[in-house]
């Protein structure tokens, strides 16, 4: 199933060990990068919602995942038996993936000030930025050597993206948390940095309306004309994940075509 993409084998993860957190299906992005991660010899533990251990395990077997765990980041008690089982099956770690958000479908399209609610909003919150925050402080308490933690980001945490609204809100939040946890962990010799990917064919993107529009107006948008690559992002997130990253913490990298520095689009020159 890795095979579907064009990921370069080597030996940069030879010898690490880490967990991946978000893989639904073969068009999640946390998917991508597990097969990257995969393809350079990296062992993985993937965590991933109650419920889908019959689409996860088929993926995880694939590329020779042996370690799951079903979580729900919004209960402390399922946190603590994920993680005890990444320390049974891994014991130390050197890199975490946190690719997990969530906001009311309901709450992703029209007014964002009509449309929030208090309850999607906390929720979003939750679910979006603090379990990135819970996630890092317990994966940095398995990398006595230190490490490497991203996230995934999104445009809409910068700029006001039509329908993304609260998830725009959250991503923002997700943002400031990476420099703050970079701060913090930087001593112990842990990078804390995130990942802007361009509107990629996700189940995430689908539960946004208009979300086919963003695909569409990304491309035409962005400095390259092309849609964003599943093997740019996974390549980005091997570089901050290897050692290639040393150095390397607290930003925001673009992986979106060149569609964040754009301003005017060709159709408005004259």
């Amino acid at each position: 199933m890795a095979d579907e993409y064009q990921m370069p084998k080597g030996d940069l993860m030879k010898g690490k060990k880490g967990v991946v957190t978000g893989v639904a299906n073969h068009q999640s992005i946390a998917w991508g990068i597990a097969s990257q991660l995969a393809a350079q010899g990296a062992e993985m533990s993937f965590l991933h919602l109650p419920g889908m251990e019959r689409r996860v395990q088929p993926l995880a077997e694939s590329i020779g995942v042996k370690s799951l765990a079903a979580v729900d980041v919004t209960d402390d008690a399922s946190m603590d038996a994920a993680f005890a089982t990444i320390e049974k099956d891994l014991g130390t770690i050197d890199f975490f993936v946190h690719s997990i958000a969530f906001a009311n479908k309901d709450e992703l399209k029209g007014s964002f000030v009509d449309n929030t609610t208090r309850e999607g909003f906390l929720r979003a919150m939750d679910i979006s930025a603090f379990s990135f925050v819970d996630c890092t402080r317990r994966a940095a308490k398995l990398m006595p050597n230190g490490g490497s933690v991203i996230c995934m980001t999104y445009m809409g945490s910068e700029r006001a993206i039509p329908n993304y609204n609260t998830m725009g809100v959250a991503k923002a939040a997700l943002e400031a948390s990476t420099r703050y946890a970079a701060r913090d962990l930087g001593p112990k010799g842990i990078r804390v940095n995130a990942i802007s990917a361009g509107a990629m064919r996700t189940l995430s993107l689908a539960g946004i309306s208009g979300g086919r529009g963003m695909l569409a107006q990304g491309r035409a948008m962005s400095a390259m004309k092309e849609d964003t690559s599943m093997e740019g992002v996974a390549g980005c997130a091997l570089w901050l994940l290897s050692d290639l990253g040393r150095s390397t913490t607290g930003e925001v990298v673009h992986v979106d075509a060149g569609f964040h520095i754009m301003g005017i689009g060709d159709d408005s020159e004259g």
